[in-house]
């Protein structure tokens, strides 16, 4: 949700559209290589880009986007644009299982009998996020009680992810993709890195033949993704989150292709400035609990700055915020730096 410095821009059409709020168009990456936009409905990040691999024989999407008509039009508009039909598709890798990534996959797979894969840990969240919701909705509840949610919007922020279940065409994965695993994409030689932090199982793609790595939501050129602590992602996500980042150190691709804005280049730089912005935001809690002891989470929040003015925020992206602070305040808590008085809501002071 954080703004932040631009690295050099690659995918000068999609930055173009970007900065003319217009869908960018379908664009040939690498020989045989796809990018296709797919509209998120009444989104601030109006697009996911899907990217369509050619493969020996028929063809492989990494990622899907939403479950709407118009997303799904999209979606074989780009297909057709590579000289396709969704009856070739072969394979949907998800890259996590939020919407605008997960969405389609099932629909897809009806349509073309395509392999659906997943990481194991996103896999396993499936059907608490999707399907039976209850246990899900009540500690979602309790989280946001403890984090000092007025009472009179609790209802409100808990229930803000149930209006767009209806967005994905549950699928359950067919393959499910391990850390280091090699894709069975005939012609390319993609292979997984395991990166947790937006989601338990995100992963990201690199093919070191062709020097380019699909960075999914793990790593973008202009914003910071979310990496919040709630009800299903609860031990220590940006923890998680900043190692996963040091694991893509080690590579130097020619292209990163993120799943939202523009292609770029200059992997380690965006990273260090990704690393610089939560060092920032874990200083200004810091200042903030020396100002303010015994803060909540959702005061933190309220005094932190965001992307645009709070009244502004929709209810879903508040939560999400309230996520992110929760979540350096559990690193700060796992660096000694803060402790926490339990209660509800639960207190912070720094040690």
């Amino acid at each position: 949700m954080y703004r932040a410095g631009v690295p050099e821009v690659t995918g000068i059409a999609q930055k173009e559209a970007w900065d003319h709020h217009v869908l960018p168009p379908v664009e040939l990456v690498r020989p045989g290589l796809w990018s296709i936009p797919v509209p998120i409905p009444d989104n601030p990040l109006r697009y996911v880009l899907v990217y369509l691999f050619e493969l020996d024989h028929g063809l492989a999407l990494v990622d899907a986007g939403w479950n709407t008509d118009e997303a799904w039009e999209a979606l074989n508009h780009g297909v057709a644009e590579a000289g396709g039909t969704m009856s070739d598709v072969q394979a949907v890798v998800v890259t996590h299982i939020h919407p605008d990534h997960y969405g389609l996959a099932g629909r897809v797979r009806e349509a073309s009998g395509a392999w659906v894969g997943l990481h194991p840990a996103d896999a396993a969240l499936l059907r608490g996020r999707y399907v039976e919701t209850d246990d899900l909705v009540a500690r979602m509840t309790d989280l946001l009680a403890m984090s000092g949610v007025p009472e009179d919007k609790l209802p409100d922020l808990a229930h803000a992810s149930m209006e767009i279940r209806s967005l994905v065409s549950m699928a359950e994965p067919d393959v499910l993709l391990d850390d280091n695993q090699k894709l069975d994409l005939p012609g390319w030689d993609l292979q997984t890195i395991w990166t947790p932090g937006h989601s338990p199982g995100h992963i990201c793609l690199v093919s070191p033949r062709h020097r380019i790595l699909l960075s999914g939501d793990h790593v973008l050129p202009r914003i910071t993704p979310n990496i919040s602590f709630h009800s299903q992602q609860d031990s220590n996500p940006l923890g998680d989150y900043l190692e996963s980042l040091a694991r893509l150190r080690y590579l130097d691709p020619e292209e990163v292709l993120p799943a939202h804005e523009y292609r770029f280049t200059g992997l380690a730089t965006r990273i260090g400035e990704i690393e610089r912005h939560h060092g920032d935001r874990l200083t200004s809690i810091e200042r903030a609990l020396a100002r303010q002891p015994g803060s909540s989470a959702w005061e933190l929040t309220l005094s932190l700055e965001w992307s645009r003015p709070w009244d502004e925020i929709p209810s879903f992206m508040q939560r999400a915020a309230n996520g992110e602070t929760l979540a350096h305040l559990v690193l700060l808590e796992r660096r000694g730096r803060v402790r926490r008085e339990p209660a509800v809501p639960t207190r912070f002071y720094l040690t």
